[in-house]
């Protein structure tokens, strides 16, 4: 990346810190400021910034790193209390509605999209049913939504996309062999299907052994906070590497190490995945801002409408109906129902699996296609999801004042 794109980023960066509390007022985050930006940026005959993806194997690898990074962060933080408070509720979200909205966008895409190999748009629904809560952050943070509904997004934010990225790699690797005129879909399944245990035994014995180490030296008072933080962000770096070195996905190796280093981390000190945390908020904004020149690139030739129509639903209907439905015979009102169905905002994990499919189907239309459709989702999501959360948020708080209190 040259020097005066990463000037411009950051600056970006600081003026919305700046302004952060005014903007919020018009739901305009840190994510959606980023991508604006990049766009204005990247845009036009004669663009101020031209980012150049000729290195695609390290370009990959980067992608892969924020991923594995962002995985991880997601899987620590996710709170053991909520998920023992809302058991039921995300139980039957990421059993039920999860697989239900994955085959809801598969079946939606080959409707819209017949003549494409049913293996690509299976890796298609991969892309844009993971959640993101980043574009619309400030609905976990805002205390005028429900606590419940809060703490039920926070759970299924955090796992949501680590539980699809082995189900992203078995797609991918069928899709490749379509691609590459192959007919040996068992024997490219079987190879995922190693890759994601091998992924699984590397992430498992970095993070519990990690966990143990790191526990018991801040027990005994061997250890600085400054350098938990330091060994708290070296467990996602060393899954990674070792998954890979073993021939498994790092970034399913890193989510893995984060489910398992995080009981360890509840008897560490609160800010030792700060560090990490900040991190991956650099490196995602960062990835936003080139977000920008990807849908500069994408929208120059123009777009179909039925990629839209496609991306309205992706964002709507397909998670509404499924969540819905799984919900059925719980204690949530119809409206917390269609909050949580409608709250499922497409981000990150969207743009890093569509680039990491675009980057194994290239030289074929597979690649490209869903590259398009990624961007056309993630863009509609951040505007339809942005725009109605702080409008959500009055309504729950107009709700609140006319509920009466209740009587002695």
């Amino acid at each position: 990346m040259p020097l005066l794109a990463v000037t411009v980023i950051t600056a970006v960066l600081l003026a919305w810190c700046v302004l952060s509390h005014r903007l919020a007022r018009w739901s305009i985050t840190a994510p959606i400021a980023m991508v604006a930006a990049g766009i204005a940026l990247t845009s036009g005959s004669d663009p101020a910034l031209v980012f150049d993806f000729g290195d695609m194997a390290g370009f990959e690898h980067a992608v892969e790193v924020v991923l594995a990074l962002l995985l991880f962060v997601d899987a620590t933080e996710v709170p053991s209390g909520a998920i023992r408070r809302q058991r039921r509720v995300v139980v039957r979200l990421l059993g039920g509605a999860l697989p239900l909205t994955l085959a809801a966008a598969f079946l939606t895409a080959l409707a819209f999209f017949p003549d494409r190999p049913g293996w690509v748009l299976a890796v298609l629904a991969t892309v844009v049913v993971p959640l993101d809560l980043a574009p619309t952050a400030a609905v976990v943070r805002d205390h005028r939504i429900p606590a419940r509904l809060r703490e039920v997004l926070n759970v299924e934010g955090g796992l949501n996309d680590g539980i699809v990225s082995p189900v992203f790699l078995l797609c991918v690797a069928a899709a490749a062999e379509v691609h590459t005129a192959g007919d040996d879909y068992a024997e490219a399944v079987l190879d995922a299907v190693g890759a994601a245990a091998w992924a699984l035994g590397a992430g498992s014995l970095v993070g519990y052994g990690a966990g143990w180490l790191l526990r018991r030296s801040w027990a005994k008072g061997w250890a600085q906070p400054a350098a938990m933080r330091l060994g708290v962000l070296s467990v996602p770096v060393a899954a990674y590497t070792l998954s890979s070195a073993l021939g498994g996905n790092g970034f399913v190796a890193s989510f893995v190490a984060g489910v398992c280093i995080a009981p360890a981390m509840r008897h560490m000190p609160e800010n030792a995945v700060e560090m990490t945390d900040d991190l991956v908020t650099l490196l995602t904004l960062a990835l936003w801002f080139l977000f920008g020149q990807i849908v500069t690139d994408e929208f120059w030739d123009g777009f179909h409408l039925s990629v839209v129509l496609y991306a309205l639903l992706a964002v709507s209907l397909v998670r509404i109906v499924p969540v819905l439905l799984v919900l059925i015979g719980t204690d949530l009102p119809l409206s917390d129902r269609l909050f949580l169905g409608w709250m499922g905002p497409r981000g990150v994990t969207s743009v890093v699996f569509g680039l990491l499919a675009a980057l194994e189907l290239r030289g074929g239309s597979g690649g490209d296609f869903i590259s398009r459709v990624m961007v056309i989702t993630v863009l509609v999501s951040i505007v339809l999801h942005g725009l109605s959360s702080e409008p959500l948020a009055r309504r729950y708080a107009r709700n609140r004042r006319a509920t009466p209190a209740p009587t002695a």
